[in-house]
């Protein structure tokens, strides 16, 4: 059984994520290099501010995008999901719905068949821009996430889960964009994901973020890396 600190502590009890068992994930923080103090500062202090600023900035927009959401499709106008972050602790993810009320819940969409069959009108367009992750900017601000780190999954992923585990990636806050995401997004496997998580964590640093935000930006303005639903 794990220290307490690292167990799962989340607003609803943990369940068995598909055979993966999240309360028993090994305590990784100790085995994980230490990050320097003012590194932690700095890099708290910078998603404090920026997500601030990006939210008061992108508010317009926000309203715009939310009103359109809500005459294509309804409510709700803001998706939540339970994901996994730090230290293996659960917490509620927010993004822009981009897909319809009957979409199987708690499926990544690589594991959709036909995704598109899901997707709403206004959903193309956020995924296409990844203006559908601007929400995640209130969990920036509150302290679930980062600007930069490991994206952080749904519970139902147990080998993936596992294979973080075992290379130290849930030491770090997950991020809103990552190495992973700069370097082939949904064109790499799972393995080649935990592998660049896993430098990430190694090589974290005030410098490497912001070659990641750099890269990150080229990204979204180009489109690169997304691919949508079932990859074999």
């Amino acid at each position: 059984m794990l220290p307490e600190r690292v167990q799962m502590q989340e607003p609803e009890a943990a369940e068995d994520a598909g055979g993966f068992d999240l309360a028993t994930v090994k305590d990784v923080v100790a085995a994980t290099r230490q990050i320097a103090w003012h590194v932690r500062f700095f890099k708290r202090l910078f998603d404090i501010v920026v997500s601030f600023l990006l939210l008061v900035m992108l508010s317009p927009l926000v309203l715009l995008v939310s009103i359109a959401i809500f005459f294509v499709d309804g409510v709700p106008v803001i998706f939540r999901q339970r994901r996994v972050g730090k230290d293996a602790k659960a917490f509620y993810i927010y993004k822009f719905r981009t897909m319809h009320k009957n979409t199987p819940k708690n499926v990544p969409t690589y594991e959709l068949e036909h995704p598109e069959q899901f997707i709403t009108k206004c959903g193309r367009f956020l995924r296409a821009t990844s203006f559908d992750e601007v929400p995640q900017l209130f969990n920036v601000l509150k302290g679930d996430m980062s600007m930069v780190g490991p994206r952080p999954l749904v519970e139902t992923e147990p080998n993936i889960h596992a294979m973080r585990s075992a290379r130290g990636v849930y030491s770090v806050k997950p991020g809103m964009t990552g190495w992973a995401q700069v370097n082939g997004r949904d064109l790499i496997s799972l393995a080649e994901k935990v592998d660049l998580d896993a430098y990430y964590v190694a090589h974290l640093s005030l410098g490497l973020d912001a070659r990641i935000i750099l890269r990150t930006i080229k990204v979204v303005l180009t489109g690169a890396g997304v691919a949508e639903g079932k990859r074999s």
